[in-house]
């Protein structure tokens, strides 16, 4: 008898810790049709009306095959890892070098969901740990349906200036399936100029810039679905199945944002740049060669890439520590930042119109939009607003006879629904990021690196592709 309480206080006490963790999270998650669930917690633990293990029970009441325990084993696996990775953690793994010298190729990260809240899942039945496609077999990992809206849960904070921010590729909504990399709209956008380039069609010159950016990307995406051997199948993708990515956050919503001669300025003042910002130099040497041990002294990522070179012309990509002990070197007569100047085409960065003659290393001023936040729009300025009217806060857009309409409607006006980022990578000259595809909405960010657990070079082999001096190590570092 005293056994027999002493199991019942027990179940009862699993039961209480079980329905106080399930009642917090339908808090959390602010659906209290959830709450519907407690009589299954109850079940479980006290009633035991319905036989949730029968399945793996045998007749003669023998101990369960082992493939029945090993299944057990793995469902309950694979549910966990979900949630885990829904609403906690995800591994991300550091895939180019736009982050160096911060994050390096081959790092593994724990990314915090909880450090901006987490997002609940728009597709939720996906399979876990697949972003996208399955390898191998190259198929989808996720169903599209059903589709949810988008809504954010509480979290620890609200992503700040400087924070280094995981998200989904916003410009990675269409696809080129066997073309990843560059966005499906930078190569629709080139194949349709490279053909209309000196075109002698008068349609098309006289046409006003935002017509001739359509009349170019129908070109490229006739040209890309005519080449499905070269590009593959076109597909969209929701917003938390695109691609992700990883870059530094320079400037919040409503900041005004420039580049002047490489220097950021946030609202007129000098960012603060973090020690691991790099750049590319030019470097002229009296003819001596650098060789592989200049580059590893130096630590510049990925030595065999360069040391094949002969000299006296370089290019390398340097953080200004390196560029000071550089200059004391006797062989070096010359070191000069790469620096990119703006033309009259505008088509060296976003939003490619000659109304924003922008480069890499002069861009701006721009104003970040924020929620709530009205802005005037005409034919010059449709460009830089266009994919967050569109592609972003699902309106339609279509211009009759100069005249802008959102929804069917003319305007000359539009009020943001999102708050928007500007991500740079650090190593600014080998980086694609917001300066050649846009803002990142708030619908898209994912959660914030907190440490390095694993780090492989993948220009060495086993055991010495082992980074052990990055292992635990903050990632914001």
């Amino acid at each position: 008898m005293i056994k027999l309480q002493n199991v019942k206080r027990a179940s009862w006490i699993k039961f209480s810790i079980a329905a106080l963790l399930f009642v917090l999270w339908v808090i959390w998650l602010e659906n209290f049709w959830f709450l519907l669930g407690l009589p299954v917690i109850f079940d479980l633990y006290i009633t035991k009306f319905i036989p949730w293990d029968a399945w793996k029970k045998t007749k003669d009441g023998s101990k369960p095959p082992a493939w029945k325990e090993w299944l057990d084993a793995l469902v309950f696996a694979l549910v966990a890892v979900y949630l885990i990775n829904i609403f906690f953690f995800q591994n991300y793994k550091i895939p180019t070098s736009s982050l160096e010298k911060t994050l390096l190729v081959g790092d593994h990260l724990f990314v915090s969901k909880m450090s901006y809240g987490p997002r609940i899942p728009q597709t939720p039945l996906s399979f876990p740990l697949v972003q996208n496609t399955f390898p191998i077999i190259n198929t989808k990992s996720y169903s599209e349906k059903p589709q949810w809206d988008y809504r954010r849960l509480a979290g620890f904070g609200e992503v700040e200036r400087g924070d280094i921010v995981v998200f989904n590729f916003p410009a990675g909504d269409t696809v080129a399936f066997l073309q990843p990399n560059p966005s499906y709209f930078n190569i629709i956008r080139q194949y349709g100029q490279s053909r209309l380039r000196g075109s002698e069609n008068g349609d098309y010159q006289n046409l006003p810039e935002y017509q001739q950016r359509l009349m170019e990307r129908k070109l490229g995406a006739d040209f890309v679905k005519n080449n499905p051997n070269d590009f593959g199948e076109v597909i969209g993708r929701p917003v938390d199945r695109r691609d992700n990515y990883v870059k530094r956050c320079v400037a919040l919503p409503g900041d005004t944002f420039k580049i002047r001669n490489n220097q950021i300025f946030i609202n007129g003042a000098l960012f603060e740049e973090p020690e691991g910002v790099q750049h590319n130099y030019h470097i002229i040497t009296d003819g001596t060669t650098l060789n592989k041990k200049f580059y590893e002294r130096l630590d510049i990522s990925d030595p065999e890439r360069y040391a094949g070179r002969q000299g006296p012309y370089y290019s390398l990509p340097l953080t200004q520590s390196m560029v000071d002990e550089i200059k004391k070197m006797p062989f070096i007569e010359q070191i000069a930042i790469a620096e990119s100047e703006p033309d009259s085409s505008g088509m060296q960065v976003f939003p490619y119109s000659k109304n924003f003659p922008w480069s890499r290393d002069n861009y701006g001023p721009v104003v970040m939009p924020q929620k709530g936040t009205t802005v005037s729009i005409s034919m010059e300025n449709i460009l830089l607003y266009e994919r967050v009217i569109r592609n972003y806060e699902g309106n339609s857009l279509e211009v009759k006879n100069q005249q802008i309409y959102i929804n069917g409607e003319p305007t000359e006006e539009y009020t943001f629904q999102m708050d928007y980022y500007f991500m740079l990578g650090d190593n600014r000259h080998n980086s694609a990021d917001s300066r050649y595809w846009g803002f990142v909405p708030e619908d898209h960010i994912i959660g914030k690196p907190l440490l390095v657990w694993l780090s492989l070079d993948k220009n060495k082999s086993f055991p010495m592709n082992i980074r052990w001096n990055r292992f635990f190590k903050y990632a914001g570092e």
